[in-house]
């Protein structure tokens, strides 16, 4: 089917249907990268007893260049891609993928190396009513998701990592936390989400591509992110570093990986340094990490792997699929068929989904002994490297200029 810069002749069929209220998709909310708690999980999915042939095609429409995951809330989408010399910002109706509104801005184009990739790759963040999204300059923008007014904007902080930003916002307590400036000017930032005023700063180390997640300890919450050179957890109130585990990647190799947060258990990688296991904790009036395990051998380069049933998946650097043991870290599997390291996995439930870069959709059961394929779909005939969002029995998937929906039968 044509592609077109708007609407398919399959998106003006599926108009003519019935549209289900916002209300309706409360529940299946994706507000923010890797979902509602940042680990991949989906909230709610109807798993069918058998997986069909095929899945459905609703519609598909041209949005704009990049890799940044969509996010999901009250049955609108909001998507950050590149159009021209502008980056977008665009809120699409859910169910018939209808543009509500668009918010544009001029940003300066990808150069070097990734420039195959010009579009944003930093997922948008929506919280009280506010979308967040990061360019790949390193411009923060905050609109209205109801309208798409632009409420603030900040572009003070100069200088990008090497192959540009790919980290994702998070929203804690009204703020919106970003890594920003690049290697000799890295800083991570708090902005009040309602103006945009700074409130606080750790100007420590040089920002990597990977994206914060959040640890809670007594009544105390961490931002809990990589840089450059280590692993950090910072005061969520005040930016003060709490604790820091080295962690450099060499050579072509760097941090990229989201880290897993499991009760004061972290899990995190990093390719050619393997993964790894801590334990946060209190000790007084200071935080201790305890060392749990190493896996020197197994680690993702441009995917975040999946804590389900206490094991981990993943995508290994070399396109390999695995499975370690989250107690020991043992790998207890690596499948032999190569992909490419490109890639996303998902949590449905009952079984695990996995997006490739170019080989489709793979449905399969979480299990400790190898990789046991149930279906695979072909839904995009251009790559993809956004993680799909999952919700009901709907599948939204962006590749590298379109979005579209497809469906269970």
């Amino acid at each position: 089917m044509m592609r077109t810069l708007g609407w398919t002749v399959a998106t003006l069929l599926f108009l003519s249907g019935p549209l289900v209220i916002a209300g309706d998709f409360a529940k299946e909310d994706w507000p923010q990268w890797r979902g509602p708690n940042r680990d991949g999980k989906i909230a709610v999915f109807d798993a069918p007893e058998t997986w069909p042939a095929s899945l459905i095609k609703k519609w598909e429409v041209v949005v704009g260049a990049g890799d940044a995951t969509p996010a999901l809330v009250e049955g609108r989408l909001y998507l950050h891609t590149r159009q021209g010399d502008e980056e977008v910002i665009l809120c699409l109706d859910a169910e018939s993928g209808q543009q509500i509104w668009a918010t544009k801005y001029p940003s300066p184009p990808v150069t070097g190396p990734a420039s195959r990739h010009p579009g944003p790759r930093s997922s948008p963040a929506v919280a009280d009513g506010k979308v967040v999204t990061l360019g790949v300059a390193g411009i923060v923008s905050c609109v209205d998701a109801t309208s798409g007014k632009l409420l603030w904007q900040n572009k003070d902080f100069k200088g990008t990592p090497r192959f540009f930003t790919a980290m994702s916002p998070i929203v804690v307590d009204g703020h919106a936390i970003l890594q920003l400036g690049g290697p000799d000017s890295g800083t991570i930032v708090a902005f009040a989400l309602a103006t945009g005023e700074i409130r606080w700063k750790w100007e420590g180390e040089a920002p990597s591509y990977a994206s914060p997640v959040l640890l809670t300890i007594g009544d105390e919450k961490q931002i809990v992110t990589f840089t450059e050179q280590s692993l950090v957890g910072l005061s969520a109130r005040e930016g003060k570093l709490f604790w820091r585990v080295p962690f450099p990647a060499s050579g072509r190799n760097y941090n990229a990986a989201t880290p897993i947060v499991d009760g004061q258990t972290i899990y995190f990688a990093g390719a050619g340094r393997g993964s790894r296991a801590i334990r946060v904790e209190k000790s007084g009036d200071e935080y201790v990490v305890r060392e749990l395990w190493t896996n020197p051998d197994v680690a993702p380069q441009f995917n975040s792997p999946i804590l389900k049933d206490g094991k981990l998946f993943g995508l290994s650097q070399r396109g390999n699929f695995y499975c370690l043991d989250a107690q020991t870290g043992k790998t207890l599997w690596l499948d032999d068929n190569p992909y490419t390291a490109f890639g996303a996995l998902l949590d449905a439930g009952p079984v695990m989904l996995a997006m490739t870069e170019r080989a489709g959709l793979i449905v399969f059961p979480p299990s400790g002994d190898g990789l046991h394929p149930v279906r695979k779909y072909e839904v995009s005939s251009a790559p993809v490297y956004a993680t799909p969002v999952v919700a009901g029995k709907r599948f939204y998937i962006k590749d590298s200029e379109s979005l579209s929906l497809w469906t269970l039968p």
